[in-house]
């Protein structure tokens, strides 16, 4: 899931945000949750929030609420965002991510997706443990074919620096 957050992502937003896997946001977006300033809970967004960022700026962002905006350059600083763009290039830029997402063989993602959230998740040894798993699953010859066919296409060898 690629989320492009061009303005204020605040509260529930915060809850999407933390289901996404990139966030690329405008340079005059802002991040905060208002939750506890209007007597209630930052639950789901704050554990999202814990898998973004450190567990300082979470404490800071749940408790300090509506009385201050995290920008967009912060968010990056502290890998919530991994890429600011200006406006008018927001959503191209989402689009080339989601584009070269798309290109790759769904299989391939789907255990690379696996793959990186139980590493997230769990612990680095049950993480290595349960990797060879997910490649055993993931290992379809046409799929390779796939991926050596598209080596030898020369728009797959393009690329941007960002």
């Amino acid at each position: 899931v690629i989320a492009a957050v061009n303005g204020m992502a605040c509260g529930g937003a915060l809850y999407m945000l933390g289901e996404a896997d990139i966030i690329i946001a405008a340079e005059h977006a802002t991040f905060f949750d208002p939750h506890v300033t209007y007597g209630m809970i930052a639950g789901f967004e704050s554990v999202h929030l814990m898998q973004k960022l450190p567990l300082g700026e979470t404490l800071r962002v749940a408790l300090v609420g509506a009385r201050e905006r995290m920008s967009a350059e912060r968010a990056h600083q502290l890998g919530l965002v991994s890429e600011i763009a200006p406006a008018e290039e927001l959503m191209d830029r989402a689009l080339f991510v989601a584009d070269a997402i798309a290109d790759a063989p769904a299989l391939a993602v789907q255990g690379t997706l696996k793959a990186i959230w139980t590493a997230h998740e769990v612990g680095r040894r049950q993480a290595l443990d349960q990797v060879s798993t997910w490649v055993s699953l993931g290992t379809d010859y046409d799929n390779i074919e796939e991926g050596q066919a598209a080596f030898q296409n020369p728009k797959n060898r393009e690329w941007r620096l960002r």
